[in-house]
Order: structure tokens, then C-alpha cells, then sequence
């Protein structure tokens, strides 16, 4: 999106005092997101109207595609929201390392996003929505967006991330749906399933009269709707009814709580308020029925320009994950801290939301430190590199990378003194022995591992050779030292290349093999037989694990066991299996050395359970085999060998 957008307007990097074993380089300075900060979420682009979906223990977080507009000279335009066509997704399992998943070409009218774009019919995909449902005993996840202020399509996916199809070939719902005349801006959709596993759709703004409305007008617009979804979440049933949620102007929101429906919504900004009914915050209404009629609170958020110093529209999500609630919201801080002005660019934040005791809620005071890290990051498990805490002035782009999730980025822009970091990475007490990532370049340079500052303990160097392209991409190993106990962790680029030095896709460190074993991934460098690769539940190592689908003879074989010694080995199978029990038979060069293992539930398919067999092998290279009995097997995620 921006890359040293103008030099005059950025803020100038700092040289850093270096003593020994310290380079010397002008290491680049965060944008907008200070190391420590949790907020904004990302600063290497823009993301405007956050909706935050709860999955198998990540947050997905869904953004209109706000992209910076130039003028001929180069200045910066104020936001036209022309470019709002795409949808951004970012995800995290702990609130300050975030995943960049890209974009989701959406609109595909008249070749929007380069011809590529999914829903033919739709000029603009404005404010998207997401949500789950187990449809089938399979979960199906559905992305509602507004084409402008027209209409509301839907588009479907296997998984949060992609990849997504339009299954209507035109909107859901537009202004001839029943009970939608009225609505001024057919918008801002929100979706909410119930705990009976039925679909609403919440949508609509805008405030009637034209340019000159009354006072009852501003007061009162009756411009939101809720309609009932169908079973098939991709159809309406029956008529829309009106929520008359006072001074709407638009970001209709909803959650439950407590067995009680919250709507919410962003107050206009035109006529004269009540003083519990402020200018550009969010309200919210309560009701025993998701159809409602509801009834208004009070307020929750203030208008970002309380907080940041820029204002501008708002619009949240309130969301739970982990058993805490929170809120999702934009605010033009990135944009700030480049331009001076907001010039009406948003970016994603989240803060904590709080219940009083009678389930009113507490007013958010939103701000730069937003979240500590829920939980500490494995370093020895495959990281994206685009799962970024907070960067130094670099981008992502799509990457031809194999092995990695839908939609694969990598990071690129990456100039001399850029850098990446990620929070609270827990190296245990015995500490990491290499490190390796995977790198394309056509200049090479280096990578350096530090801890806790790009001027922080030096652990390991890693030299980036010239791969013979941008996307030609080849692992390079290393070795570090130092690298123990719980770190924010840095890479910093070094290089004499004026462009993009090299480009990054992934990393993982190891520890030493002879005190942990060695781990061998179950879908890469096996032979699979009626069993398949996925990525659908979340948690696994490496690039994913093995679905054992067939009831006798799926089989996943490991090929290469490499075994210093002719002896008994432990061999711990990390797997989940949600309930019940099922059982494998254990093969070793080709013979049956254990009968109906019994694998017992772990209680999800996304809770990840160990079991450890005692198993002779030769030295040498081996070969181990796990086979159906007579049930699916459980999700296997790797083995681990080591000596008894």
C-alpha cells in the first residue's frame, strides 16, 4: 500500500549507538503501532470496518479495503472510498501478532480487482460481516458485504480465510426485499446465529428528508432492519422488521449476552442530541428477541477523534474470545502518523469491553496500548512471516510460496535497516539451536535474529542468497545462540541492494534434537492413502495435518526415520480426535509392530492431545506407518522420536 510514501511526511529513522556485535544501519521506525502497543492492530496498511469472528482459538478480522488516494502532484487525497472493493482478513490466537491473510477480491463488476473478482454483480464490497455455522455436520463460514449502499451479497467458504464463491450470482438482499422501503442506505450488514442455530441479518442507515430532514427525522430515522435468515444462511424468510434505533446514522452491530440481544450502532451527527445520546459514538438497544423491539441504553465508545485526535465516522464489532469481550473498531491513526490528518483512512483496534453487574456496559477507553498478549508464541512451530507484532516500513504481497495457508503472503519492501517482530516467543529453558527461514531474492543480504530491540541481543545471523528470483524460493538454516526463555523476537534486514533486498515467507527455530527428539510432520515427507492434508482446524504444526477418513486401510507413512541407533524409541503422536476412541495399527519397514493403539479423545478437533508408543527400530532410515482399523482415525498432527 505505502512504501516511503513521500520522505518529506514520514518519520525519520533512527541511528542507533552500536557497540560490538551490533550493526550499524538507520533501523526504520514503526509507522503508527510503538513496540509494546497493541494498537493499531496492523500499520503496514489500512483496514477499515472491523467485523472480529471467534474460530477454533484464533480471531479472524474482516476490513473494508481502505486504500490511499493520490492527487496528480502526489498529495494525498481525502478518502473517496473508491477503492473499497476488496475485503482485508488478518487473524491471531493472542491479540498482538497478526496474521496477514491478504485480500478477498469481492466486487467483480465492470473487471473490478483486476478481472479476479468474485461476485460479478457487485461494484463495491463496503463493511463485511462473517460468520460459522455447522451446516451438515461440516462448519460453513459466510461473508455478507454491501455493494455501496444498494444491496447485501453473501459469499461462502470451507474456512475463514477462503478460498470464497458467490453461490447467488446476485445480491441477498436489496431494497425490494420485504419490509426494507425506507431504508436510505442499504448497508453496514451485521449477521449473528443464535445459540438455536438460527441466522439474523442486521443491516441498513441513513437518515430520510434529503438534504433538509426534521429534527424527528435525525431523531428518530427508523432506517435498521433485521430480517431472519434461512436455514441455508444464503436466503431470507419472511419480512424485515425495524429496529427504530434512535439518531441512527449507520454500523448496525449485535451480540448476545447473558441470554440478552445487544444491537448497536453509530449515532448521526446531525441535529440536537440528548445528552446519553452523543455525537458519532456507539449506542446500543437492548431486547429479549433477536427480532427485537429494543430498547436504547445508553453508549459505549466515543468517536475515535476523542481518543486520537482524528474523528470520522465509527464502526465496531463487539466480539468474545477466550471467555473475555471485547470490541473492534477503526480509527485513522495509521494515516495520522504518516499525513498529520486522517484525511479519512481507518485502521483496526480492539479494546476490552466491560458489563456492569445489571448488564449495562461500561464506556471503552480506547487507546494505543489496546491488548497485552493472551498467550506466549512457539518459535519451534513453522511462523508466518507475514504474522507480524510490529515492522520497521515493510509490505506484504501474495506469494507463489508452497506449503502455506490459503491466500499465502509474504513479506516484501524489505529495504536496508527494515525490520519485523513478533511478541512473547517462549524458547524454554533449554533454548534454540538454529534457525531457518524461507527467502527469495534476486540481491540477498541478511537477517538478523535479535531479542527484545532491533538493537537487542544478537542471537544469529542469517545470510539471504540470491535465489535466482522474487518468488524462487529456497529454506536457509543457521545457527543461533542465547536465544532462552520468553522474548520479543526481531528481524532485522541488512543489505547494500537499494531495492527490495529479498523477499520473506517463513520461519521456524529448533531446538537440540538429541534432548528432544526429532519431530516429523505428517503431511509433509509421508505417502498418504485415503487420508488428505487440511488446515481446517487450527493449532496444528507446521503446514497442517492428516485427516484419516476411511474407516480401514487410510494410512499415513512416514519415509525417512532417521535413527542414530538400533534400538526402542518413543515415538509421542500429537493428534485430536473430538470424542470417542479410535485405533491404529503401527507398522515399522513394512511389519505390524503394535496392534489397535488406542487413541482417546482429546475433546476437540482443535485441541491437540499426545499419546506415545514404545516402538523398536534399526539404525538408519526407517520407515513408520499408521493404519485404520475398522474406525476414521484421529487428526495427526506429527511425531516426535527420540531414544528411550
Amino acid at each position: 500500500m505505502y512504501k516511503r510514501c513521500s520522505l518529506i511526511l514520514l518519520v525519520f529513522a533512527l541511528l542507533w549507538y552500536c557497540p560490538p556485535g551490533m550493526s550499524v544501519f538507520a533501523a526504520s521506525s514503526t509507522t503508527a503501532k510503538s513496540v509494546g502497543n497493541s494498537n493499531p492492530l496492523i500499520d503496514h496498511h489500512l483496514g477499515a470496518d472491523p467485523f472480529a469472528l471467534s474460530y477454533n482459538g484464533r480471531v479472524y478480522v474482516y476490513m473494508s479495503s481502505d486504500n490511499y488516494e493520490y492527487n496528480s502532484d502526489g498529495s494525498i487525497k481525502e478518502n473517496s472510498f473508491a477503492n473499497l472493493k476488496s475485503v482485508f482478513v488478518i487473524s491471531s490466537a493472542d491479540m498482538v501478532n497478526w496474521t496477514d491473510h491478504g485480500a478477498i477480491p469481492v466486487a467483480g463488476a465492470n473487471g473490478a480487482n483486476g478481472g479476479q473478482g468474485i461476485a460479478k454483480w457487485a461494484g463495491a464490497s463496503w463493511a463485511p460481516t462473517a460468520a460459522v455455522k455447522n451446516i451438515n455436520g461440516k462448519d460453513k463460514f459466510f461473508l455478507y458485504f454491501a455493494n455501496g449502499t444498494g444491496g447485501i451479497g453473501v459469499l461462502t467458504a470451507d474456512s475463514p480465510i477462503g478460498p470464497w464463491t458467490d453461490p447467488l450470482g446476485k445480491a441477498l438482499v436489496t431494497p425490494s426485499t420485504p419490509g426494507m422501503a425506507g431504508v436510505v442506505w442499504l448497508f453496514d450488514p451485521a449477521v449473528f446465529v443464535d445459540d438455536d442455530s438460527t441466522g439474523y441479518l442486521y443491516c441498513g442507515g441513513g437518515i430520510p428528508g434529503g438534504k433538509n430532514p426534521t429534527q424527528e427525522q435525525r431523531a428518530n430515522p427508523k432506517t435498521a432492519r433485521v430480517l431472519k435468515l434461512g436455514a441455508d444462511m444464503t436466503s431470507v424468510v419472511g419480512s424485515a422488521s425495524t429496529i427504530d434505533a434512535p439518531f441512527i446514522l449507520e454500523d448496525s452491530g449485535i451480540h448476545k449476552y447473558n441470554g440478552v440481544y445487544y444491537y448497536s450502532y453509530c449515532i448521526n451527527f446531525a441535529g440536537t442530541h440528548p445528552s446519553d445520546i452523543p455525537s458519532g459514538a456507539i449506542g446500543y438497544m437492548t431486547s429479549t428477541n433477536p427480532m427485537g423491539p429494543f430498547t436504547y441504553k445508553g453508549h459505549f465508545l466515543r468517536n475515535p477523534g476523542s481518543f486520537f485526535g482524528a474523528g470520522g465516522n465509527n464502526h465496531h464489532s463487539v466480539f468474545n474470545f477466550n471467555n473475555q469481550w471485547y470490541v473492534a473498531y477503526h480509527a485513522q491513526t495509521v494515516s495520522l502518523a504518516l499525513y498529520g490528518a486522517g484525511n479519512g483512512y481507518r485502521s483496526p483496534h480492539i479494546n476490552k469491553l466491560t458489563y456492569n453487574g445489571d448488564g449495562t456496559i461500561q464506556e471503552v477507553a480506547a487507546n494505543y496500548a489496546g491488548v497485552a498478549q493472551l498467550a506466549n508464541l512457539n518459535p519451534y512451530d513453522r511462523v508466518e512471516a507475514e504474522t507480524i507484532g510490529w515492522n520497521g516500513r515493510i509490505l506484504t504481497e501474495k506469494s507463489s510460496a508452497s506449503g502455506g495457508p490459503v491466500n499465502n503472503m509474504d513479506v516484501t519492501g524489505i529495504n536496508n535497516g527494515d525490520w519485523i517482530a513478533v511478541g512473547n516467543a517462549d524458547f524454554g529453558s533449554a533454548g534454540a539451536k538454529t534457525f531457518k527461514a524461507n527467502v527469495a531474492s534476486t540481491a540477498g543480504g541478511k537477517m538478523e535474529v535479535r531479542l527484545d530491540g532491533v538493537t537487542g541481543t544478537l542471537v544469529g545471523t542469517l545470510t539471504v542468497p540470491d535465489t535466482g528470483g522474487e518468488q524462487t524460493w529456497k529454506e536457509v538454516e543457521t545457527t543461533v545462540s542465547g536465544a532462552t526463555g520468553v522474548h520479543k523476537v526481531f528481524f532485522v534486514f541488512t543489505g547494500t541492494g537499494t531495492g527490495n533486498l529479498f523477499n520473506f515467507d517463513y520461519w521456524q527455530f529448533s531446538q537440540d534434537s538429541a534432548v528432544t527428539g526429532k519431530t516429523y510432520e505428517a503431511e509433509t515427507g509421508t505417502t498418504l492413502t485415503e487420508s488428505a492434508a487440511e488446515t481446517v482446524n487450527s493449532g496444528y504444526t507446521g503446514t497442517g495435518y492428516v485427516n484419516l477418513n476411511a474407516l480401514s486401510g487410510a494410512a499415513i507413512r512416514w519415509n525417512s526415520i532417521e535413527c542414530a541407533a538400533t534400538g526402542i524409541k518413543n515415538v509421542k503422536f500429537r493428534y485430536a480426535l473430538e470424542s470417542g476412541t479410535r485405533n491404529l495399527d503401527v507398522y515399522v519397514n513394512g511389519v505390524k509392530v503394535v496392534s489397535n493403539a488406542a487413541f482417546p479423545a482429546t475433546g476437540s478437533w482443535t485441541t491437540w492431545g499426545e499419546k506415545t508408543l514404545q516402538i523398536a527400530m534399526n539404525s538408519g532410515t526407517n520407515t513408520l506407518q499408521v493404519v485404520t482399523t475398522g474406525t476414521e482415525g484421529p487428526n495427526i498432527d506429527n511425531i516426535n522420536v527420540t531414544a528411550q
